[in-house]
């Protein structure tokens, strides 16, 4: 067993592909002094707007902060918005081989209209159907290529119900992979929820634990709750079920045995984004060697810090070290 910092470390350079529903998180800022005459609404004053990189993209936005050299695929459109979404892209030095361009897409777009620093308002743009059969088939056709000519340590599937997750494409890309010895990782929906089978972790929440096998219960640590992580292992033939409890924290499930761990008293602000840098630290934890509980722990610190902080953000390498080093880790 190494030390987390040791860990960290060797995150360095790893290459890891993200394929799943990608978009653009979009701030609207300004400040509220009144109340529209024309309806019971405040009016904001402008003051900017600030585009930043969201769903899949941002699990990328987090591996680059790790260290890591993230390759993107995904389906987006032949818009101004998918223009805006490339070039933030190439900003922070996230490889784009794996889009794919579509004219009858619509590149996902939320608006988040906020006055004095608090959200009134969210705006979606977004088409959420599942990409089509040619779509599906050049896609798959990128993922072969990247495959085929270059060396990955891993792939993400990120999957926000936005329509390129297909059942066709986890499937073909899951059997692609175990050809190639590339451990496959996933944050899940509900839809296509079980298709994951074979993968090497999986990372639902408490929520989408229980709408994935259609069960309704309350969290409570002990037999209800552990059989239905257990009955998820058994139909996913998975090696690891880590799941995320918000308050709660984390329980982590290996053949052998499993382990909750406990969240850290943290001044939350805002959970968004926050299972993106989950996944993407517990893949990099994955490949970097780290067993079930380390990957489990570090992954849990990770996504508290985040949730100190206000908007999807990724996290700060710097801030998590230290972190590490006031807990003892």
């Amino acid at each position: 067993m190494g030390s987390f910092s040791t860990y960290l470390d060797t995150f360095h350079d790893k290459r890891i592909l993200v394929l799943g529903d990608v978009m653009l998180d979009s701030y609207i800022r300004g400040d509220v002094q009144r109340v529209s005459p024309e309806a019971p609404v405040p009016i904001v004053s402008f003051k900017n707007r600030e585009e930043r990189l969201g769903g899949a993209a941002n699990v990328a936005l987090n591996l680059v902060a790790l260290g890591a050299q993230p390759t993107l695929c995904s389906v987006i459109g032949l818009d101004e918005e998918a223009q805006r979404f490339l070039h933030e892209a190439e900003q922070h030095n996230i490889r784009t081989a794996g889009i794919l361009q579509a004219k009858n897409r619509q590149t996902t777009v939320k608006i988040r209209i906020i006055g004095n620093n608090q959200q009134l308002l969210r705006v979606d743009k977004e088409q959420t159907n599942a990409i089509d059969a040619d779509q599906e088939e050049q896609l798959l056709a990128r993922i072969k290529t990247l495959i085929a000519s270059e060396t990955f340590d891993a792939l993400i599937f990120e999957d926000y119900n936005k329509g390129v997750l297909t059942s066709t494409i986890i499937r073909s890309v899951i059997d692609l992979c175990t050809a190639h010895q590339i451990p496959c990782t996933v944050d899940p929906k509900k839809d296509n929820f079980l298709e994951y089978r074979g993968v090497a972790l999986f990372k639902p929440n408490f929520k989408e634990l229980k709408e994935g096998l259609g069960l309704d219960f309350s969290f409570e640590k002990g037999a209800q709750f552990e059989q239905a992580v257990t009955d998820l292992q058994n139909q996913l033939q998975a090696k690891t079920i880590f799941v995320t409890l918000s308050e709660y924290g984390v329980y982590i499930q290996t053949d052998d045995s499993g382990a909750y761990i406990d969240a850290h008293r943290r001044a939350i602000r805002d959970v968004s984004g926050a299972g993106d840098t989950v996944i993407a630290v517990a893949t990099m934890g994955l490949v970097a060697g780290m067993n079930a509980f380390e990957i489990a722990e570090l992954a849990n610190i990770a996504g508290g810090l985040v949730c100190e902080k206000s908007g999807v953000v990724s996290i700060d390498l710097d801030e998590l070290k230290s972190e590490l080093v006031r807990l003892g880790l």
